[in-house]
């Protein structure tokens, strides 16, 4: 595995935790610093997205490029190393698309808690009043 697939792996997982953790029943004093510094990381984060873009037109070209061992004259070992190149093209757009969706949950449940927070701000000064 190269460096990109571990790096963009690496990413995948940590977007995972996060939205594990996002999603979790937990006390709302830790659920509010949670999104808080959630949505500080957010921005820095936004790389992955481009990244995963550009290893997904990789992958592409690579298919383009790729020599096609179709005929009889393949050996079984040339067949062998088609099929897992494509079977890792399949893992690796899979992991792209995995990581342009998790950061894309959790941009979306971090505006989702500052909506309900805002709110509840309201109802509390409407309350007060």
């Amino acid at each position: 595995m190269a460096l990109q697939w571990v790096i963009l792996a690496y990413a995948v997982a940590a977007e995972t935790a996060i939205v594990l953790l996002l999603t979790l029943p937990s006390p709302k004093l830790l659920k509010s610093r949670l999104v808080s510094l959630t949505s500080l990381l957010l921005q820095p984060a936004v790389g992955i997205v481009p990244f995963a873009a550009l290893q997904i037109l990789d992958i592409y070209w690579k298919k383009e490029h790729r020599l096609i061992c179709t005929s009889e004259v393949c050996t079984a070992a040339e067949r062998d190393r088609y099929e897992k190149s494509i079977y890792k093209a399949q893992r690796n757009i899979i992991l792209c698309a995995a990581a342009c969706l998790l950061y894309w949950w959790v941009c979306c449940i971090c505006k989702y808690y500052k909506a309900i927070h805002t709110l509840e701000e309201v109802e509390k000064r409407y309350k007060n009043q």
